[in-house]
């Protein structure tokens, strides 16, 4: 498989929220990019192929991305390696979308 060309991100703590939607529509391209990746995606969120592309315009759809590659190991291990990114990198990417998991609120 080839590897995506690496976005200019480094790490996510000093970086707006843009660059993080950037990274998740990275990671909904490596979703669609193939259908058995992109398949268990649809399902979760009730989309279709029709309405995918409307959906990736809305910020808590971008951060449902995320969700869903963070929820297993081995595809954020995958599409973090394909993008040349650390886990770490995607993972607060997903809290710059959707806040701190609950029980991490100061």
């Amino acid at each position: 498989m080839a590897r995506l060309p690496s976005p200019k991100i480094a790490s996510f703590k000093d970086t707006s929220t843009q660059d993080a939607e950037t990274l998740a529509l990275r990671a909904l391209g490596f979703l669609a990019a193939e259908p058995e990746r992109l398949e268990p995606f649809l399902a979760t969120t009730g989309l279709g192929p029709a309405t995918l592309r409307a959906a990736a315009s809305d910020p808590s759809f971008l951060a449902a991305v995320l969700d869903h590659i963070c929820g297993s190991d081995s595809l954020l291990l995958e599409f973090a390696g394909n993008l040349g990114v650390s886990p770490e990198t995607v993972a607060q990417a997903r809290e710059r979308l959707s806040g701190p998991p609950p029980g991490d609120l100061p």
